[in-house]
């Protein structure tokens, strides 16, 4: 694998024996990157209810379930530039079974329900490093179209030289993805969960503690309808046939195109998805 041998003097290992229809085994080692995304189990009222209206609460959360599958794949895509192991850390507890049948084999599961958000992802970068990987990295369930390039570059910075943390922020002030070479707990202390403050909060933590970071380019969630419209434009936009993995194309969801090619076929939706657009247009004049 050219990307495991781009990191030389690392030890690595397979996690697991490999699926009986050839998926990839999960590496583990000094030199390798785990990166979990911080998955809720579909269910109607649940997931997704800012996107309720326009959908419907069946809608969001078939569109969580969609959204999984398309990050789920970008987690598998971007093993073939760097050494990255992908992950689902679920809530709520006992929902195991929905992710095994959502997920290919390939992603291995961290149970990471906790009553607090930030006590969720510490676990879940404990765990990673549990599991021997040299570097965690958590990642929001809201960004089915983030380019594969930058969990690459990801993974890359963390594998250099000194301490650092990754900080990926999002439109909204959160952050889409926070990587990390330790397990600082402070980064996860006295944050206003849900709220534009939180990468600004995050990175005062980080100054606190003297942690360098380094910033990926801006992204945004798909919790709001801004996310929902900006998500339509890009999955039906023409792309590039082969995106260079160190560009920043959008990873194309396969599983939530489909998604939103039914929905916006359905009368109901159509008409839904016209009002907010009118109202958009009035509102701008």
């Amino acid at each position: 694998m050219d990307g495991v041998n781009r990191f030389d003097g690392n030890s690595l290992s397979t996690e697991g024996a490999a699926a009986a229809d050839g998926r990839h085994q999960r590496i583990t080692g000094t030199g390798t990157c785990g990166i979990a995304v911080m998955a809720k189990a579909s269910a109607p009222g649940r997931t997704k209810t800012r996107l309720v209206p326009p959908l419907t609460f069946d809608e969001a959360a078939a569109l969580n379930t969609a959204f999984l599958r398309d990050i789920a794949d970008n987690l598998l895509l971007a093993p073939r530039y760097a050494p990255i192991a992908g992950y689902a850390a679920y809530a709520p507890p006992g929902s195991e079974g929905f992710f095994r049948g959502i997920l290919p084999p390939a992603i291995g599961l961290i149970d990471a329900s906790m009553p607090n958000f930030g006590d969720c992802l510490f676990r879940t970068i404990e765990e990673i490093f549990a599991r021997g990987h040299g570097s965690a990295v958590v990642l929001n369930s809201d960004s089915p179209t983030l380019p594969t390039a930058f969990l690459v570059e990801t993974a890359d910075m963390l594998t250099r030289p000194g301490e650092r943390a990754v900080l990926g922020p999002s439109s909204d002030g959160g952050y889409y993805l926070l990587g990390l070479k330790t397990a600082h707990r402070r980064l996860f202390e006295d944050i206003a969960w849900s709220t534009e403050h939180v990468a600004g909060e995050t990175l005062e933590r980080a100054r606190e503690i003297g942690l360098d970071v380094y910033m990926l380019p801006v992204w945004y969630d798909v919790d709001d309808i801004e996310g929902l419209r900006r998500l339509a434009g890009e999955v039906y936009r023409p792309r590039s046939p082969r995106p260079a993995p160190n560009g920043h194309e959008p990873h194309h969801p396969v599983e939530t195109a489909l998604l939103m090619q039914r929905l916006w076929v359905d009368g109901e939706f159509t008409r839904r998805r016209e009002g907010f657009a009118q109202a958009e247009t009035a509102g701008a004049a």
